[in-house]
């Protein structure tokens, strides 16, 4: 045996139906398709979620919720990651510009200093929003914040 006389099993090759060849082959005339209509056309497709005329689902299920278009979504950064951003790339002011540099959030994000973690170091740091028990750890610490 050798690669130039394998064949596949008896049975597992099917030839494909061939449809509209003719009233000979069987699936001449309409070719599969029935008698008229647009089903029956060339070109033609079911547009998504069709239900034959009736109401489709999506317009009988209730619509639910409420998105508020005026809900600010801010990035928030805890202390302690200020702490290891400053001391990496050794910073002692903190800006958008210089966080959008360093790669830490995009140009377009609000950020909002949060009080997790400790400070040590005093930085001045202007964002969009902080906390209260943020602006306090930092303000102890010797720094600033300063809202845009």
């Amino acid at each position: 045996m050798n690669l130039s006389n394998l064949k596949p099993a008896k049975g597992a090759i099917k030839k494909g139906k061939r449809i509209a060849r003719g009233q000979g082959s069987g699936h001449g005339g309409t070719a599969t398709r029935g008698h008229k209509g647009a089903k029956s056309r060339s070109g033609y497709s079911k547009k998504r979620n069709f239900e034959g005329g009736q109401t489709p689902l999506q317009m009988r299920l209730p619509k639910r919720g409420f998105k508020n278009p005026f809900r600010v979504e801010y990035v928030g950064i805890n202390l302690d990651r200020f702490q290891s951003i400053a001391e990496k790339f050794n910073l002692s002011d903190i800006t958008m510009a210089a966080l959008v540099e360093c790669g830490i959030v995009k140009k377009n994000d609000k950020v909002k200093v949060l009080g997790g973690g400790e400070i040590t170091k005093p930085l001045s740091i202007t964002v969009h929003a902080c906390t209260g028990s943020a602006k306090e750890a930092v303000e102890k610490a010797g720094g600033s914040i300063n809202l845009i």
